[in-house]
Parts: structure tokens; sequence; C-alpha cells
């Protein structure tokens, strides 16, 4: 695979709308609904606009015209870093976009179709973070119901514990799109099997902590509808358990779905950062030599 698809770093066209915020990781979760160029161009136009996006997670992205046209509207409008993996054969994948160009690729830890699952070392206030993104195969056609939805899956669940391994003592932030729902969901949906209730709870099993599910316990909400009107809340954002104390936001966003830039609700994360050098230790760079 070319590096230079792994990572697209250019010089900014547009000025950023935003400055990063040095206290707080801000991210969104996007999914791009493979995209055509002019829309995906709008796309990253509203998404630049949003303060909260220092760290944007796309999903469901396109490897073709539109993928491409989201990456350069993404770094025209200010993204300093675009990690876009390109599947070898044509296939949907995740892009990471950052503000900041203190931002570091690093090899994704999920084996099968990695090009759906994309991590980066990203540096916040002096602190790194680790970022993790994912989107899940559909269920697929008919002659092959399920198998890389699972396969993706059993990969992912496999690959959790490396991955918090891989970024000791930090956040650890994994952002995506499942395509599985929580058990006890509302409403229900029968048309999902125990191996996929198994995997959401794997996160929590590997030391990750859903972060809408930490501040809102027991709020019914979702983040894609069917034909019938019935709600999914297939979108999740988890962070590190140890790191969970920090979460100070995490919603779900409808109005880029009711305008029609995408078919899923966005989901923000604002996670603290220490204030202070003897908060959880020095802040890098603090100690002695």
């Amino acid at each position: 695979m070319n590096p230079a698809s792994e990572q697209l770093s250019l010089l900014a066209i547009d000025e950023p709308a935003h400055q990063p915020a040095t206290d707080a990781v801000r991210l969104l979760l996007f999914n791009a609904q493979h995209a055509s160029p002019d829309r995906s161009r709008r796309q990253a136009a509203w998404i630049a606009g949003r303060e909260g996006a220092d760290i944007a997670v796309f999903t469901e992205v396109s490897s073709t015209q539109g993928g491409d046209a989201l990456v350069t509207a993404l770094t025209e409008r200010g993204y300093a870093a675009v990690i876009a993996p390109q599947p070898s054969t044509p296939d949907y994948r995740t892009v990471i976009a950052c503000r900041t160009s203190a931002v570091r690729t690093v090899p994704s830890p999920v084996t099968v179709t990695p090009h759906r699952a994309p991590a980066a070392r990203v540096t916040v206030g002096g602190y790194d973070i680790g970022v993790l993104g994912l989107y899940v195969p559909s269920r697929g056609p008919k002659d092959q119901r399920n198998v890389a939805k699972r396969a993706f899956q059993e990969a992912v669940t496999e690959s959790l514990p490396r991955l918090l391994a891989a970024f000791p003592d930090m956040p650890v932030i994994v952002a995506g799109d499942l395509n599985v729902i929580e058990r006890g969901h509302q409403p229900p949906h029968k048309v999902f099997g125990d191996w996929e209730y198994d995997f959401y709870d794997s996160f929590q099993a590997a030391g990750l902590t859903d972060a809408f599910r930490h501040l809102h316990p027991d709020e019914v909400t979702h983040s894609w509808f069917g034909r019938s009107g019935n709600g999914f809340r297939f979108d999740h954002l988890f962070v590190s358990t140890p790191h969970a104390e920090r979460i100070l936001a995490c919603d779900y966003h409808q109005e880029a779905r009711e305008v029609g830039l995408t078919d899923h609700a966005v989901m923000t994360l604002r996670l603290g950062l220490p204030s202070t050098t003897g908060e959880q230790g020095e802040a890098p760079g603090t100690g002695a030599g």
C-alpha cells in the first residue's frame, strides 16, 4: 500500500474555522454514507464549522472519487492531518482527520480489512491520545449473509487488548459505526443474534466504557432509522475505562441527518485532560532529563 495514501497532509488552502483545544479532546463521529464528490465537499464544510470537531472520524467513506473529494476538502478546510487508508479492492473505509499536525499514524491492530480500522496517536495539550476508527460491515447480500461482518467483528474483538496495550497509561478512544445495538435496546430488534450483542459487550470486557451510556445510562436515542421509522443506536464512542471519569460530554445530534448530509446522527465527545502538572503525574516534557 502506498504510504502516501495512508496519511495525506497538505498545506491548507483555507484558514481553519476553529483552533484545536488544548484542555480537552474534542471528537466528532460522522457517517459519510458513501457520498458523491459534491456532497463530500459539503460534509467537509459543515464539519469544519463545528467547534467540537478537532478530531473527526468518518465511517462509510467510499474508496473512489467521493472519498477522495472528502479527503481533499478536509485538508483545504484546515485539517492538517488526514489518515485515509485506501483498500486494495473497492470497499468502504474509515478516515481520521485532525486539526493538529501532531498526529502519528500507527498500524491498525485489526487484521481483517484494516482500511476500515485506522489508528492514530494524537497529541492534545501536550498529552498523547490513542484513537481507533471503526466501520463494521453491514449484514451483506443473502449469499454472503454476515460473513464479512462476523469476520471483522471477531478481528476487532481480538485486537482490543492489543490496542490498549499499544497506548499504555493514556486515554484511548474508539469511535465508529458498529452496525450492532446494545442489549436492552429500545425498541428491541429481533434480527440481531447473540454474537452481535457479544461484540458490543466485548468493548467493556476489554476495558473500554461506552461514553454515551456513562453519562446517559437510561436515555433512549437513535443514530439511524430504518424505512419503517424504527430507530437503531448503531454509532458508538468508547473511552478507556480508567479515563472514563474524564468524559465531560457525549451526545447525538440529528441536524446533519435532517438536512440530508448523511443518514446517521452525528456523535460528539469531549474528554477532559489533566489541568495541572501535578495531576496524574507531571505534564510531558516537564520532568527531569
